[in-house]
This record gives C-alpha cells, sequence and structure tokens, in this order.
C-alpha cells in the first residue's frame, strides 16, 4: 500500500484564515469609484435627455425622429464624455476594491474577483452603450450621412445598453459577504445587500435598463463609504 500524504485541514477549508496580519491599503482608489458614480448619474441624465424617439408625437416618424435629434448634439456629447469618464474611472475603483477585499476576506476567497469582474463589465457596457457615438452624433438629421431609422435605432441604443448596470450589482453583495467575515463596516455590507441585490434583480429582469437608476447612486454611497467610514473601521479591528 501506498503511504497517504497528510492534507492540512486549512488546505480544504474555503474560509481558509490568513497567517499573516491584515494591511489596509490606502482609499485613494474609492475617489475614483465616487467619480464614476457621478458620472454615471450625469450618463443617465443627459442620455434621458435625448429622447426624440420616445417622443409620443413623432413615434413612427424615423425622419422626424432623426431631424429632432439633430438638435440634440449638445446632450448626446454630455452622455458620450460622461460613460467614457465613468467607464475610466471605474477600471481603478474596481482594482482598488479587489485588492481591499482581497486584504481583508479569507486567503480564498473568491469575494475579490467577483467583486472585480462586475465593476469590469459594466465599465465595458458603458464602453459599449457609447460606441455608435462617434458615427451618429454629428451626423443626426443629415439624411445624406444616416438613414433615418438608424437614427432612431441609435437613441434606442443609448437609451437603453448604457443603462444595464446589473452585474455591478454584484460587487454590491461580495461587500456584504465581506462584512460577515469582518472584512468591512456591517453597515457597507447592508448597502451593498440592498443596493447590489435589487441592481442584480432589476438587470436580470426584461427591465435591465432600470438597474442604470440604482447602479450609480450605489456606486456613489460606496466610495463615500470606503473614504469616510474605512478608517474608523481600521481604528476598531
Amino acid at each position: 500500500m501506498t503511504a497517504q500524504t497528510h492534507v492540512p485541514p486549512t488546505a480544504l477549508d474555503h474560509t481558509a484564515p490568513r497567517d499573516e496580519p491584515v494591511v489596509y491599503p490606502p482609499t485613494r482608489w474609492a475617489l475614483a469609484g465616487l467619480g464614476a458614480g457621478l458620472a454615471g448619474v450625469g450618463v443617465m441624465v443627459s442620455s434621458s435627455m435625448v429622447d426624440a424617439v420616445y417622443d409620443e408625437k413623432l413615434q413612427g416618424d424615423a425622419d422626424a425622429i432623426s431631424r429632432a435629434l439633430g438638435d440634440m448634439v449638445p446632450q448626446m456629447l454630455v452622455f458620450h464624455v460622461s460613460a467614457m469618464v465613468a467607464a475610466v474611472l471605474m477600471i481603478p475603483f474596481a482594482a482598488g476594491l479587489h485588492r481591499r477585499l482581497k486584504a481583508t476576506t479569507p486567503a480564498d476567497s473568491v469575494l475579490p474577483l467577483v467583486a472585480f469582474s462586475g465593476v469590469l463589465v459594466t465599465a465595458v457596457m458603458l464602453v459599449v452603450g457609447s460606441g455608435l457615438d462617434t458615427e451618429f452624433i454629428f451626423a443626426a438629421g443629415d439624411p445624406e450621412i444616416v438613414v433615418a431609422e438608424d437614427a432612431a435605432m441609435f437613441n434606442h441604443w443609448i437609451g437603453t445598453v448604457p443603462w444595464c448596470w446589473g452585474l455591478l450589482g454584484l460587487a454590491g453583495l461580495t461587500l456584504f459577504g465581506a462584512a460577515r467575515h469582518g472584512g468591512v463596516p456591517r453597515w457597507i455590507g447592508l448597502v451593498g445587500l440592498v443596493g447590489g441585490g435589487l441592481t442584480l434583480l432589476l438587470g436580470i429582469s426584461p427591465l435591465q435598463y432600470m438597474a442604470g437608476m440604482t447602479g450609480p447612486i450605489g456606486l456613489v454611497v460606496i466610495a463615500l463609504g470606503f473614504l469616510a467610514g474605512d478608517k474608523a473601521f481600521r481604528g476598531r479591528s
């Protein structure tokens, strides 16, 4: 018989404790999250102002919708800049959140990677949602450049795709998991559970664009929580 190698219990323990002391990273990354959340609010507001395709007087008339979009170039420019600023700032926020959770959750926890992925994919959705802007913003209302039906489709595109913040809810839920391990303040965990859960459920539903209403606000609250509350939390832990 072959002798079996003894495996320490913690090797199979999915909540294996850390051997090294917890080192809290700086919270400057949360500033990026705050900026991303505020820019995200700008995305929702400016996108809502590009409403030609939703105007009851214009519905069904692609030519009229295209002409109306030609008068909404400033709103579309604000939308594009807001979406790209939010997407860019989400990347350092995602990286910082990953590092923060990795420092304070069990050694083999999946929570940091899930949080990072939820924020990263949301950033990608914003890039995709604004990806047609160059093609349409300055050509809207010009039938020689853009077919009216395509212009109407573009209005639908920016009214839905950049609103798909559902996977950001995953990041919120990971905060609840981290709070259970004592890795983040309990109130942040509860905010993550409620706000993140609602955002994720809205994203799963056929009305997935409604996640754009809760996602940016939740991001602002969580970022402020880490900026203002993390220092006191570290002092107690």
